[in-house]
């Protein structure tokens, strides 16, 4: 999952308490543990825990060997915010130097250069918008 700035400094505000990327990260899994998700449509997602909302939503991804992701990797020179979902990693490094952590296999990809994200998963990337306080019906649920 990656973080719109919004979504970041909310984080910060009510869950994580420090912007250390690696403390929000570890602070949105720990939410994410004791939410329940609601899929509204093919785009959005929401995740709550009955007094919070996690609102997303779905990026397209490409479903590629860790091969083709160093390739792809390979000549960013720039540190990029990183996330490997299945081993809950989250790092502010150079990508190249991030994708030799992670074990061999087919991943989602995902990266956006202008924003300088990069995501690797073995489920899709989610974009969380925002962390709001959870209406009657998704506390109900």
């Amino acid at each position: 999952m990656l973080l719109t700035r919004h979504a970041k400094e909310r984080l910060v505000k009510r869950l994580a308490k420090r912007r250390k990327l690696k403390r929000v990260y570890l602070a949105l899994w720990e939410f994410l543990e004791r939410s329940k998700r609601i899929d509204v449509n093919d785009k959005v997602v929401i995740f709550t825990d009955g007094r919070k909302s996690l609102v997303c939503v779905r990026l397209e991804c490409e479903r590629l060997p860790l091969e083709e992701i160093r390739h792809r990797v390979e000549k960013i020179k720039r540190p990029y915010e990183c996330v490997f979902l299945d081993g809950r990693l989250a790092r502010e490094t150079v990508p190249r130097k991030f994708v030799e952590l992670i074990p061999e296999g087919e991943y989602c990809f995902y990266i956006n250069r202008e924003k300088r994200s990069l995501y690797i998963g073995s489920e899709g990337p989610l974009l969380a918008i925002t962390l709001r306080p959870a209406k009657r019906k998704e506390r109900e649920c």
